[in-house]
């Protein structure tokens, strides 16, 4: 008797250590693709428009095999969490990130060269080591047709129409990204530079037509004007022209004063739990199939040399453009935003 309690006892015993063993395989599997050590996820942190990630995101997911998650958020929101997330980041990857954002974070990302970096237009590179350019993008004027009625929108000097005012689009520049690159934009534009007063007049006068008004975010400001809410929108080039191709009542203005064009980029967190995939990810965002998608399919300008280009974009040549001074903006962005702030809440009335 004592023998078989013995025996029964120790079958109990490793029975046990078995299934031990299996649970603790399970577990370590969870986050594998069935090779040893490698991850099947990537967790993309995107302000990008709907246009941009539905094309990206499914495409990179079929040829990879990876599953992304997908956080959406303005930049500077996003730029936020990754800061209170350093120690320990989420993210793998940042899919939409200004040059200017990036010199005022480096300590965030990580160093990568993806070898696709090669085709890309020239002034168009991976300059610091850490930023690719995937597509670039202007600021530009939205205009509902159907309530713009007889008023002219050809540039900024006609924002300052008075029938106008209240019925302007237009985010924080604290906040959202293209209502900065707009400000420096407008800024150039009228006056020359960033310093200058005839610039400055110029911003003043179009926060007195925004009538107290601020949109809740760049996607906001250019939904409000397609939806019929405001009649023009200060925003970007990429969801614009989008809205013109689904048939929207809109049209873009280029500003004739001049648009500036900057690049955006993505760039792989400092710390990623997934740096194969993202570094994946980073190559097939200028692959040449992407590339091509970006100028054909929903009609983001592409920044390989070798990429298709719709002939329903209007070239950049016939568009009149303007150089950023990245260096300058990037070091005075804050007294740029905080000069913005004491204008508009000094105007309030």
């Amino acid at each position: 008797m004592k023998k078989k309690l013995i025996a029964l006892t120790m079958v109990l015993v490793l029975a046990i250590g078995l299934l031990t063993a299996c649970g603790k395989t399970d577990t370590t599997d969870d986050n594998t693709s069935g090779e040893e050590g490698t991850s099947d996820k990537l967790v993309v942190y995107s302000p990008n428009s709907e246009d941009i990630i539905n094309l990206v995101i499914p495409a990179f997911e079929k040829e990879t095999g990876i599953k992304v998650e997908l956080i959406s958020a303005g930049t500077g929101e996003l730029i936020k969490r990754l800061e209170s997330e350093k120690e320990n980041p989420y993210a793998d990857v940042i899919f939409g990130i200004a040059e200017t954002q990036f010199a005022q974070n480096p300590d965030l990302f990580q160093e990568y060269v993806s070898p696709n970096d090669e085709y890309l237009l020239e002034g168009h590179k991976n300059k610091q080591g850490y930023l690719t350019p995937y597509n670039s993008d202007g600021s530009c004027i939205l205009v509902n047709t159907d309530l713009i009625g007889d008023i002219k929108i050809e540039g900024y000097e006609d924002l300052l129409n008075p029938e106008l005012k209240g019925k302007i689009a237009y985010p924080d520049p604290a906040s959202s990204s293209s209502a900065f690159n707009q400000l420096t934009n407008m800024l150039v534009a009228m006056g020359g530079d960033y310093e200058s007063q005839e610039g400055w007049d110029y911003v003043a006068k179009i926060i007195e037509n925004l009538d107290g008004k601020v949109a809740s975010g760049s996607g906001a400001a250019h939904k409000s004007v397609a939806d019929g809410e405001y009649v023009v929108a200060l925003t970007y080039e990429d969801p614009s022209v989008s809205y013109v191709r689904d048939g929207a009542p809109v049209k873009v203005v280029y500003p004739k004063e001049g648009t500036i064009y900057g690049d955006a980029n993505s760039a792989i967190i400092k710390g990623a739990k997934n740096l194969e995939n993202a570094k994946k990810f980073i190559d097939f965002t200028i692959s040449k199939e992407i590339q091509d998608a970006f100028g054909t399919e929903i009609f983001v300008r592409p920044l390989r040399a070798d990429a298709e280009l719709s002939d329903s974009m209007t070239p950049l040549e016939d568009i009149y453009t303007l150089e950023e001074d990245i260096e300058y903006v990037t070091e005075h962005k804050s007294e740029i935003v905080e000069k913005y702030i004491d204008l508009f809440t000094s105007l309030q009335k």
